[in-house]
This record gives C-alpha cells, structure tokens and sequence, in this order.
C-alpha cells in the first residue's frame, strides 16, 4: 500500500471556484466601491493564474487598477492584500453551504482504515482550507497531519514547490505518495514533484490536457463509486513499475 494521499482543494475536495471564490470576489469588490465583475467565462480565464491574489492583479493589470482604492490602501499590493483578507472571509462562510465532492468522504475513511496519511496542498488560503475541512466532520479533520496553503511557499503551482514541501513533510519519497488534483497546474506542480497523480476533473477543468496523470476521473464517486483506495494503490504501483 501507497503511504501518503494529498489533495488539492479547489475543485477536488469541493468544487469551489464558481460559486464560493468568483462570488467572494465580486461581493468583496462591491463592498470596496470597485467597479468589477468576474463573469463565469471570464474566471474560467483568470484560473489560468494560480492564486488569488496572483489573480486579482492580472486582472487590474489588464483591464485598469481602481487608482482612488490604491491610493487609499497606500499601493496596488496593500489594496490586493485587503482585498483577499475580506474575499477570503466571505468565502469561508459561503462554503458552510456547499457540497463536498462524491467520494472525497468515503475516500478519506478508506484511507484512515488502511492507515494512509493524509494531508492538502492548496494555493488557498489557510482560514478557508480550514472552512473546507470543517465539512467533513472533526474526526476526518483530525487525520490530515498537514495543510500546505496559501503563501507557504514562494512559487505557487504550476511550479511544484508546494508538492515538494509536503514529500519534506512527511518523510517520504515521492514514490510512496499519491495527489488528487483537478487542474492541470496542479498536475504539473505534483508530477513536477515526481508525485503519482489522479485527476478528478471540476467545472473549469474538464477540457484541460491530463496527458501526465496515472488516470483521469470525472470525480471519485459515491454512487456508483469510481475510484477506491485499493484502485489508487494499483495506479501506485503502475506508476513504480513504469518509472
């Protein structure tokens, strides 16, 4: 058996971006008086940038910074930071209300039960990975012995700094883990730490190029179920044989 499961979070653990960070990010430029709003096509474009504030500043690079919030907030960086701080609180309490992806429950407990470690490698941020892991109930929390988020680390996937920070974590070679992504930056970023890696697709990445992971999933699956532990150990042990 494989010794270590890490997932993404964005779109694998709950499928997030539409409706939690696209919604927190209008509603927090509503309530700084900035004229902006991030349309389902266009946030589909702007994932193509890791991380929220990474994000929000292509954005204001290409379409005009609102030059009166800058000079409020004393620079274009001073007014990102503000802005993800009341993004990122908005959308913690819009995820109480969504739903956790089909499998990701039952995955967990499969891997409790056959002693897997767990852990999450995300570019959100921490309070809202913490939101996220709430869902599933204290003792599933309890298991992931780490969360790698946010500004943890300085380059932000596709770069695989992230996946490499959690080999270090744990102990182990890259070998012996498996990651659950859903987006091909986060597939570069896993392979690119020499990590076997599932993909589970969401709502923006389904048409993605996957060509680099050991199998391509629409989710993990409750009903019917899709991928199991022992499948994951099987795709473990190809990706060995095949290295």
């Amino acid at each position: 058996m494989f010794k270590a499961l890490i997932f993404d979070c964005d779109g694998v653990l709950v499928d997030t971006e539409r409706d939690a960070h696209r919604v927190g990010f209008n509603l927090a430029f509503k309530q700084f008086g900035i004229d902006a709003e991030w349309s389902v096509d266009l946030y589909a474009r702007l994932l193509l940038t890791a991380g929220g504030k990474e994000r929000m500043t292509v954005y204001f690079d290409e379409f005009g910074w609102p030059e009166d919030q800058v000079a409020k907030f004393g620079g274009k960086q001073e007014l990102i930071a503000a802005l993800h701080k009341e993004k990122t609180k908005l959308t913690s309490e819009i995820v109480a209300d969504l739903p956790v992806r089909p499998g990701i429950l039952r995955i967990i407990d499969e891997a409790m039960a056959a002693g897997v470690r767990l852990g999450v490698c995300t570019t959100s941020n921490p309070k809202f990975i913490d939101a996220v892991l709430d869902l599933f109930g204290a003792e599933r929390k309890a298991a992931f012995e780490f969360v790698h988020a946010g500004d943890v680390v300085a380059k932000k996937k596709p770069a695989p700094d992230i996946y490499l920070l959690a080999l270090e974590t744990l102990g182990l070679p890259a070998s012996e883990c498996m990651v659950v992504e859903d987006s091909r930056n986060g597939l570069l970023a896993a392979t690119g730490a020499g990590i076997p890696t599932l993909i589970t697709t969401s709502t923006y990445t389904a048409e993605e190029d996957f060509s680099e992971a050991v199998k391509v999933v629409p989710e993990l699956g409750d009903d019917p179920v899709l991928i199991t532990i022992d499948d994951l150990n099987a795709l473990n042990a190809a990706a060995k044989s095949a290295a």
